[in-house]
């Protein structure tokens, strides 16, 4: 921009946002621009430029939503309760209620972390040592998350205990059905499995992330460690298992898919762990034994992400998708991750 043009005109819900923002977010900053991040499906994320630095500001889409989902209020809350702990999480500046919303649906503002953000789990970019430590990076965040004492951080009514696996599997089936446009046989048998499988209570409860992956990191690239850990949406308190079968399901994910697996990649030559040892680095660093019951585990976290995905081509449909493109390929992947649990399922029952 020249000296003499003039800032880009604002649309006036952004108006009335940078008004509000000013006047909230503590320093009281002149807001520059308020820019919308492209990558993302469920709640929106923009940058927000000011004068006194960036600020990222994370709000629940607008239009019609799932009863308990898009809750930027949970979001904040355990990355305020995370704050001091070892687990990386942004400082948190803000948060507003939908009352009290300038543009009529809730948000945070928080600090924005500069680094970087992968997208595609065999790191291209990175040398074979890079992604070692990127990938070990990422399971000791994990290991720790999982470590932490919930109760210490006043996270203890963050979920209900006990019985995780069946309550997530009937709220899931519940999100699936109300969000649903198309009828996959596939998807109904593995609800039937799931409920006939359950593994039996083990005892083990912890804070879980929900949506532990790649790409909800950001990353120091000098370090080649994590520097924040992002999009706590689905945040409760779980099994542990959870999240690391939903981290991984990207091994068994076609690498030529919209979702960007590390199926049919040569891992061993470029630094990546196998699955297996990926599990094993993760139970040796909370130092309990490698799990049991993976089969069900892994087929749990294909179910719940193709529920997850369903919703958000439904949200496509509906018009209120925060990028209806992706949203749409992903959908289209929906069919694919019912097929891999269920060749996981008939694996184990052959």
């Amino acid at each position: 921009m020249t000296a003499n043009e003039k800032p880009p005109r604002r649309r006036p819900e952004q108006e009335r946002l940078a008004l509000f923002l000013e006047s909230r977010i503590p320093g009281r900053p002149a807001i520059a621009a308020i820019e919308k991040f492209g990558a993302g499906q469920s709640n929106p994320t923009y940058l927000i430029k000011s004068s006194k630095g960036l600020f990222v500001l994370r709000a629940k889409p607008p239009g019609r939503l799932l009863k308990s989902a898009h809750l930027v209020e949970r979001e904040f809350r355990v990355m305020c309760a995370l704050r001091d702990t070892i687990v990386p999480v942004p400082r948190m500046h803000l948060l507003v209620e939908d009352d009290e919303s300038p543009i009529g649906r809730a948000f945070f503002v928080m600090e924005h972390v500069e680094g970087e953000v992968f997208y595609d789990p065999a790191l291209p970019q990175a040398s074979k040592e890079a992604r070692a430590a990127i990938y070990e990076s990422m399971c000791g965040v994990l290991a720790d998350l999982h470590s932490v004492d919930f109760q210490d951080i006043g996270l203890d009514d963050f979920g209900r205990p006990g019985n995780y696996f069946e309550r997530q599997t009937i709220r899931w089936t519940k999100q699936y059905r109300a969000s649903k446009f198309r009828d996959l046989p596939q998807m109904d048998k593995l609800i039937d499995w799931l409920g006939a499988n359950i593994p039996p209570e083990d005892g083990q409860s912890s804070l879980v992330h929900g949506d532990f992956r790649l790409d909800n990191m950001i990353f120091d690239v000098e370090r080649r460690a994590v520097a924040a850990l992002i999009d706590w949406e689905l945040s409760t308190l779980g099994h542990p298992m959870a999240d690391l079968a939903y981290q991984c399901m990207q091994w068994r994910l076609s690498k030529s898919s919209s979702l960007r697996g590390l199926g049919g990649v040569d891992r061993a030559s470029l630094g990546i762990p196998s699955e297996k040892e990926y599990v094993s680095m993760y139970c040796a660093r909370r130092s309990i034994d490698n799990p049991k019951s993976w089969t069900f585990f892994l087929a749990f976290a294909f179910f719940r992400f193709a529920a997850i995905l369903e919703g958000v081509a439904r949200r496509a449909l509906d018009g209120n998708a925060s990028n209806p493109d992706t949203a749409r390929a992903y959908g289209e992947m929906v069919p694919a991750l019912t097929d891999l649990a269920i060749e996981l399922i008939d694996g184990e029952t052959t």
